[in-house]
């Protein structure tokens, strides 16, 4: 394949460069007019993403004092809110502040809903090279990461001793038909999902978007449907032909039934993120952590890794202090107070190396992961893959259509989209 492997505590090639920005006039001249208002307290908006604000409630309550600023949080879901800016920026009713996946900073930067940043080569520096680089567009900063992500398997150690956690895919497929002929199911994973079942797609030789030697995408270069594509949708579709899923893990609502069987104790193990460290906690499961399968081709199954940033609206008429905000809730103290509220794993080095980070369960497995894992790409075509993958992999789960031709027509589907887009 030809996208290539990265870790999150280990240096990784740069990202090249990506469509360049344009849109709504730059914010910094507006920003620093109003910044430099010294009348009445000014206010800022932050959008957290859902549930997580309790990481970062402190610093604000400090930036506020400090800085003769009101700060209002509000919980969004972060994979939603760069859509929600599109509408709000605007209208003048978005906020200051948004966090968003890396996978959107390319469209983000293109379309122009976001603020460039100036941050020294010395504070790029601290942060994992895989994180950095998810925001930087064209050589120039748009975000500054806040936390990464990629998937591992939970297991429910009543269910499944920590010695008998299987290492290989057909060890866990066996593992589940023995299960569901007891009632219960064994390994739960949300395949029909091109971000599950990337991994597979990955270590069998598909791919998104190539890449030449300088890591720059090629969005006219899709791998998602060469042989070792297919031969992984394939493998894919054994699972589901064994009938060790559940009808009800297919589509948008299928994430909700994977953690209910999980947390009901009826699923042994579930492919998840860290993201799902707390809630399985609060759940009162007792849960251990594994890195993914080896696959039948020998090779590990990979993952995407996902970054999580503070990123400034370039519709924000405070822009310079809402940088000013989002560099504050990333200083060390800050960053740390955040990993224990919120369990998320932080992107600084001297935290992702950090005894703390280290003794963490959820935090070491995506750690280890993330050594067979790649960074969901970030140019703005990814925007036009993951409908068609979606779809492909859905009616390559339910039989509806053999994987060859899934893939061929997504394949088309997505080249389609992304000249339509180019053509706007």
């Amino acid at each position: 394949m030809v996208m290539r492997k990265s870790v999150v505590f280990a240096a990784i090639g740069a990202l090249g460069v990506l469509l360049a920005a344009c849109g709504p006039a730059s914010s910094s001249s507006s920003s620093s007019s109003a910044d430099s208002d010294s009348g009445k307290a000014k206010t800022l908006t932050v959008w957290a993403d859902k549930d997580k604000s309790n990481g970062i409630k402190a610093a604000v309550k400090t930036f506020e004092k400090d800085n003769n600023v009101k700060i209002k949080i509000v919980e969004k879901a972060y994979a939603n809110q760069l859509e929600d800016l599109r509408l709000d920026g605007p209208a003048g009713t978005g906020p200051d502040v948004i966090t968003i996946p890396s996978d959107q900073i390319g469209s983000a930067t293109t379309e122009g809903l976001l603020k460039e940043l100036t941050v020294s080569e010395s504070d790029q520096s601290k942060y994992t090279d895989s994180a950095m680089q998810s925001q930087i567009v064209d050589g120039k900063v748009y975000g500054l990461p806040r936390a990464v992500e990629t998937t591992f398997i939970y297991y429910n150690k009543k269910l499944l001793s920590d010695s008998d956690v299987p290492k290989t895919a057909d060890e866990w497929l066996a593992f589940s038909k023995k299960q569901v002929a007891a009632g219960k199911y064994g390994l739960l994973a949300l395949w029909d999902q091109l971000y599950y079942a990337g991994g597979i797609l990955s270590s069998y030789g598909g791919y998104i978007f190539g890449q030449d030697s300088n890591g720059n995408y090629n969005a006219d270069d899709i791998g998602l449907n060469n042989a070792g594509a297919v031969k992984a949708a394939t493998y894919v579709k054994k699972w589901y032909d064994a009938g060790v899923f559940p009808k009800g893990i297919l589509g948008d609502n299928g994430i909700n039934t994977l953690d209910s069987l999980f947390t009901e104790g009826k699923a042994a193990a579930v492919i998840s993120g860290p993201w799902n460290m707390d809630p399985y906690k609060k759940a009162g499961i007792d849960y251990g952590v594994a890195e993914l399968p080896t696959l039948p081709n020998g090779k590990h199954m990979s993952s995407y890794i996902g970054v999580k940033s503070w990123n400034v609206s370039s519709y924000s008429k405070n822009g310079d202090l809402a940088e000013k905000l989002i560099k504050f809730l990333s200083t060390e103290d800050n960053a740390e107070t955040a990993f224990k509220e919120t369990q998320e794993v932080p992107a600084l080095k001297s935290l992702a190396e950090s005894d703390a980070v280290k003794a963490n369960i959820g935090a070491e497995a995506v750690a280890k992961q993330s050594q067979y894992a790649e960074l969901t790409p970030t140019i703005s075509a990814m925007n036009q893959v993951w409908d068609p993958a979606n779809n492909a992999m859905s009616v390559i789960a339910t039989g509806k259509q053999a994987p060859k031709a899934a893939l061929d027509s997504a394949v088309k589907t997505i080249k389609s989209a992304i000249k339509a887009n180019s053509n706007k």
